[in-house]
């Protein structure tokens, strides 16, 4: 090549001279060439193929040169459905897998002879990556939707925003047509039907609104019960479907994309019995017309409904924007897939009263008690807050001097579910089944109310997979349960996700290569998050949280900056974390994201890890490494956690204090009076200040305060057991004189009874002696009262309180001006800390029972899926000391420490193994010609063939071989020598779209496969007697080593 000659080249390195394209051009001195252009056809192993095209020329003495990998023929997606109907020129749209919906893409259909039923061929390359595979457990596969419908009905637009359509947020034209169905319609059945350019920034003008139609099933006498059916709304200025004062309705197989405002929408509060089944929404944006629909922008700029010169807080007022807004918990959830929204994938809200021209319709309150209907099998994804929200309601009341927010903005409600909505009948749990959260930018799932249960979820890649924050806090809730069972959590999985789209984060993950992140690089992320309670988690799996230098990531983790109760009664049973979970479980440290780490709840969160599979400690209760309140001589602290765990009998003492309101309470047990906690307390704007520490039962307390003790002072035994106890003391002046008093406070009349007097006793330990004579000790020498706190009604499940009532001790103190407050640290007898039971010195053993019992949570329950591992070795491998390459099927393990190929057989139906067999390519005679033979003639039809490889010399035999283009493999293998190879293969008439491939020479990283495979789909053609059960012997949560060097196959 001569100076300055443009020259191009693609070649294969190490193919030789017949594998390269090369082009030249010759130089002129004028500045300008013609390009020299170098271009080579592929084809991967999976059967795409592309153009590799080098180029390089000068244009008016610029040099002009580079390189461009395109897909030639087309991209064919494999679909689990069958798509036959789709044809050539309609548009799909293919969803985000990662943090941002705008990674949502559209396609045209291209011809596909080739294709088969559940296939489609697209033009174009996608800009970003979209998942099409069960990833560490979790169901990630993108949903495809067709836009394309035979009837279309859209809106004649102008080509900009104008007149008074909100056009300081919108430069485009949002004034559309809409479809409005009132009450006393004979028949809608709307099916097949595509929707564009529909609805507009103004109240009741959406795609498809259904207007105070009331009940529109059997229960409104229509034989055949309204439906819509197959619906696309796409490209749409104000929601999708609006269902207003409307009940019975089906909405199914239905697409809403890319629209403004809240997308399925349930408008007043009433409507019930809806069924949302196997419907899609995607890249549902802010829109006006509601507070709850408004971006920040629009939120600040909205001011015309608000009283006087209030200006909202866009994070509490709106920001709530929602792809499912069920505004009443008695409708249906069934199969749907929320696929990115601005805010919130589905958002259960609650109208205190019916709101807008519904108002009236029920009692105040009747939606937060009224029970959950069926949500079953929903995913959740590429939303910017959360994926699944239950709790908060609307404003039900117009704005006013009082209150001057405007009329529904977002507001505070608690989900509180009873049988017939009435909160004296029991209540009912509101079961989320098979929920799939992943990639959301904050949380995978927030609910707040009681009793909730998550079961058969699964989360991975959001900031906080799941937090379960109680009905509310004592003594305004009675006392509920939440909990998650048979449930993943995933860190940081194998979607490593795409730069751009608007992702904010890119930084590096736990593994050192570079990812997508949720919130920002440092956000501490979580998997279960405790906040308040009690909840429970049980029979959960946990894989990847690995702390950074970046940030801290936990399995477990806590509500940071939290200033309320945290219940004992949390507890974790039958976990497993798997070995790559790098921090269980961790309580936060002072700086960025957890501030101080000094609020109260900070101070006292805790769990009890039951048998022992979090902490290897059965019985353990979990707390801060400083709260000296859980703490005895027996416990062990975790550093790594900022924890100590401890054995013990555990509660909460809950503390009302009046006159004055703002003083800080000082707290210490006795044996450990040199380290007390202090606590602000939290004050709600209530007439009282109130504080609650977890507390040891049977111990002896001193409390003091950072002022003059308050005139009043409640205290409430709660969580306690009959005959629980705990000796307090309390500081005063010494002048001080007291009116003390129990009773039991019946909280929902609001009335008391048991009213019992307290005496004055002649010392501290008559008072204290626990023979149940309602007796205090007031000792003027050391200015503390001493009481003796015991409960002596039994509480039932997880009530704070007793049925009969809270029993509580109220403490009334008349004290003069200018009394002495001060106190000595301890009043009670100086000793050592009791020896509580120490935590066991016989960690619990392996935990055959721990774990989710799945393998996957995934969108088709029915199907089984069995984990692959394949992990090859290369020369340089072997070289640098790794002795074993292996195959990993669901936890068993097969070791391979001799040099070649080699294959384990696994039926398609049924899982089982069937055979295995190594290949020596260094010594064998002729192993081309050995392989060959064993894939034709020993696998049977409808198998799973794993390979891998482990220092390949030359393949003796062969250049090149075909035979594995009977395994799935789009071209002939050539196996580089002293490279790796790995496959995930099939055998059938069928060409899965799981299959796998990797060839990789010398150089580069060796041959690593992980996959879920699919057992007994129906394209396998199993036989109807296959065993249901899955006959191979592997267990999902211990590792067996199953040595391969038995040669002989076994078929």
């Amino acid at each position: 090549v001569s100076f300055r000659q443009p020259w191009a080249l693609v070649g294969i390195l190490g193919g030789g001279q017949l594998s390269a394209a090369e082009d030249k051009r010759e130089y002129d001195g004028n500045g300008s060439t013609g390009l020299a252009v170098a271009q080579r056809d592929f084809i991967t192993y999976d059967g795409t193929r592309f153009t590799v095209t080098a180029f390089s020329g000068w244009i008016k003495g610029v040099p002009h040169n580079g390189f461009k990998v395109e897909v030639s023929k087309g991209i064919i997606l494999h679909l689990v459905d069958e798509v036959t109907s789709w044809l050539p020129g309609d548009r799909i749209v293919i969803a985000s897998t990662d943090y941002s919906m705008h990674q949502a893409e559209e396609f045209n259909l291209l011809p596909c002879p080739e294709c088969k039923s559940n296939q489609v061929k697209i033009d174009g390359s996608p800009l970003y990556l979209h998942i099409g595979e069960v990833i560490d457990g979790i169901d990630m596969r993108a949903e495809v939707g067709l836009l394309t419908r035979n009837i279309l009905i859209q809106g004649e637009m102008e080509d900009s925003c104008y007149g008074q359509n909100q056009c300081q947020f919108f430069s485009f034209d949002t004034f559309g047509g809409h479809v409005k169905i009132l009450r006393n319609f004979s028949s809608v059945h709307m099916s097949g039907v595509e929707l564009k350019n529909m609805g507009q920034q103004i109240l009741g003008s959406y795609p498809v609104h259904f207007h105070l139609a009331e009940d529109v099933d059997e229960r409104g006498g229509y034989e055949r019960p309204t439906y819509l059916d197959n619906l696309a709304i796409h490209h749409c200025f104000s929601r999708c479907v609006a269902i207003h004062g409307t009940h019975g309705l089906l909405v199914k197989d239905t697409i809403g994309y890319d629209t403004l405002g809240h997308c399925f929408f349930l408008e007043d509060g009433t409507e019930q019995r809806n069924t949302f089944y196997h419907n899609l929404g995607l890249l549902t944006r802010s829109g006006t017309i509601l507070p709850s629909d408004r971006s920040e922008a629009m939120c600040l700029a909205i001011r015309s409904h608000v009283y006087g010169n209030y200006v909202p807080v866009p994070s509490t007022d709106c920001m709530a924007v929602s792809t499912f807004w069920i505004a009443n918990p008695n409708n249906n959830l069934i199969e749907n897939a929320a696929a990115g929204a601005q805010d919130v994938g589905m958002w259960y809200i609650f109208h205190r009263v019916p709101t807008g021209q519904s108002e009236g319709r029920y009692p105040e309150g009747q939606a937060e008690h009224t029970p959950l209907g069926v949500f079953y099998n929903n995913r959740v994804h590429s939303n910017f807050k959360a994926g699944l929200f239950i709790g908060k309601g609307v404003k039900t009341t117009r704005a006013s001097a009082e209150d001057p927010r405007e009329y529904l903005t977002v507001d505070n409600a608690r989900f509180r579910p009873h049988q017939d909505a009435d909160p004296e009948k029991p209540r009912v749990p509101a079961v989320i089944d098979g929920l799939i959260a992943f990639k959301n930018n904050d949380h995978g799932a927030w609910a707040r109310g009681g009793d909730i249960v998550f079961r058969n979820s699964g989360f991975s890649d959001n900031g906080i997979g799941l937090t379960l924050a109680s009905d509310g806090t004592f003594p305004t809730d009675e006392g509920s349960s939440l909990e998650v069972t048979r449930s993943i959590f995933v860190g940081e999985s194998s979607n490593i996700g795409s730069q751009g789209g608007q992702n904010s984060y890119w930084g590096k993950g736990a593994n050192g290569e570079y990812r997508t992140l949720p919130r920002n690089k440092t956000f501490p992320i979580r998997g279960f998050q405790i906040y308040d309670g009690p909840v429970r988690i049980a029979e959960c799996t946990f894989k990847k949280f690995t702390p950074t230098v970046d940030r801290y990531s936990s399995a477990i983790g806590f509500f940071m900056k939290n200033s309320w109760q945290i219940s004992p009664q949390n507890n974790v049973s039958q976990i497993l974390m798997e070995k790559s979970v790098g921090l269980k479980v961790f309580f936060g440290r002072s700086g960025q994201w957890f501030g101080n780490n000094d609020n109260d709840g900070d101070k006292m969160s805790i769990f009890h890890d039951l048998d022992g599979s979090v902490t290897g400690y059965p019985d353990a209760f979990i707390g801060r490494a400083d709260n000296y309140l859980l703490r005895h001589p027996g416990c062990l602290t975790v550093p790594r956690w900022n924890g100590v765990m401890c054995t013990g009998k555990f509660a909460q003492l809950y503390i009302q204090a009046r006159r004055p309101e703002n003083l800080t309470l000082s707290i210490a047990r006795a044996a450990y009076h040199s380290h007390p906690l202090r606590l602000q307390g939290v004050n709600r704007g209530a007439p009282y200040q109130q504080y609650q520490p977890v507390v040891m039962l049977e111990q002896a307390y001193i409390i003091q305060w950072d002022g003059r003790a308050p005139e009043d002072i409640i205290l409430y035994p709660i969580n306690f057991n009959r005959g629980d106890w705990l000796h307090v003391a309390l500081c005063y002046p010494r002048e001080a004189v007291f009116q003390v008093v129990a009773d039991i406070y019946q909280r929902r009349t609001g009335t008391v009874h048991s009213v019992k007097h307290y005496l004055a006793a002649s010392s501290r330990a008559s008072a204290l002696n626990g023979t149940g004579e309602r007796l205090f000790y007031f000792d003027r020498a050391s200015g503390y009262l001493f009481v003796h706190l015991q409960a002596h009604e039994a509480r039932k499940g997880h009530s704070y309180c007793s049925q009969q009532g809270c029993e509580r001790i109220k403490i009334m103190a008349h004290m003069y001006p200018g009394d002495s407050w001060s106190c000595d640290p301890n009043p009670f007898p100086a000793r050592p800390a009791a020896a509580q039971r120490p935590v066991s010195q016989h960690p619990a053993g392996l935990c055959r029972a721990c774990g989710a019992p799945q393998l996957a949570i995934t969108s088709t329950p029915s199907v089984k899926y069995i984990r692959i591992q394949i992990q090859s070795l290369s020369g340089a491998d072997i070289q640098n000391h790794l002795t074993s390459a292996f195959i990993k099927i669901n936890n068993t393990v097969f070791l391979f420490s001799r040099r070649g190929i080699f294959f384990v057989v696994l039926d398609a139906c049924s899982g089982a193994v069937v055979s295995r067999r190594h290949f020596d390519t260094v010594t064998g005679e002729n192993a081309a010609s050995a392989i060959t033979d064993y894939v034709q003639t020993f696998i049977k039809e409808r198998s799973l063939v794993l390979v891998c490889s482990r220092d390949i010399a030359d393949v003796v035999g062969s250049s090149e071989m075909s035979v594995f283009t009977r395994l799935g493999s789009a071209k002939p293998i050539v196996f580089h020598k002293e490279g790796s190879f790995a496959m995930l293969g099939y055998k059938g008439q069928a060409k899965p779209s799981w299959i796998k491939i990797l060839n990789h020479a010398g150089y580069q990283k060796a041959a690593s496969l992980q996959h879920y495979v699919p057992l007994k789909l129906k394209e396998y053609q199993c036989p109807t007697n296959v065993d249901e059960s899955l006959k191979f012997a592997f267990s999902q949560n211990h590792s067996e080593h199953i040595s391969a060097e038995p040669l002989a196959p076994r078929d």
